[in-house]
């Protein structure tokens, strides 16, 4: 069995094919040289819904209503978070740390913004 894993979800089922390896539960392709472990500077990047790299001090929009926790209020989506700040150390998964007018200070998930 190779010890190939899909560097895009984990699966340790990838096959090759040629010049390529293939997995069959994501059907992610890449090249041997791809699949190297990824540089500490990649694991920290974060992301939006879309893909775009976030850095400190950009504007998001949510692209999800979310319950505040602890209160009865929702921060609607469409909502435009300015001055984000990244965190290092992921609080449940919350990566952004940011003030909302109307709510507070919170955490966000990267998965539920896109940059404005």
């Amino acid at each position: 069995m190779n010890d190939m894993k899909c560097p895009k979800c984990g699966s340790e089922y990838a096959y090759e094919d040629g010049a390529l390896w293939i997995c069959p539960e994501c059907t992610h392709e890449w090249k041997e040289a791809e699949a190297a472990p990824e540089s500490p500077s990649q694991d920290k990047a974060v992301r939006d819904a879309n893909g775009n790299l976030l850095a400190s001090g950009d504007t998001v929009t949510l692209i999800k209503d979310l319950k505040v926790k602890g209160s009865s209020s929702t921060v609607k989506s469409g909502a435009k978070v300015k001055n984000i700040r990244l965190i290092d150390d992921a609080v449940d998964g919350h990566n952004i740390s940011c003030k909302i007018d109307g709510i507070g200070a919170m955490y966000l998930k990267s998965e539920f913004v896109k940059k404005a």
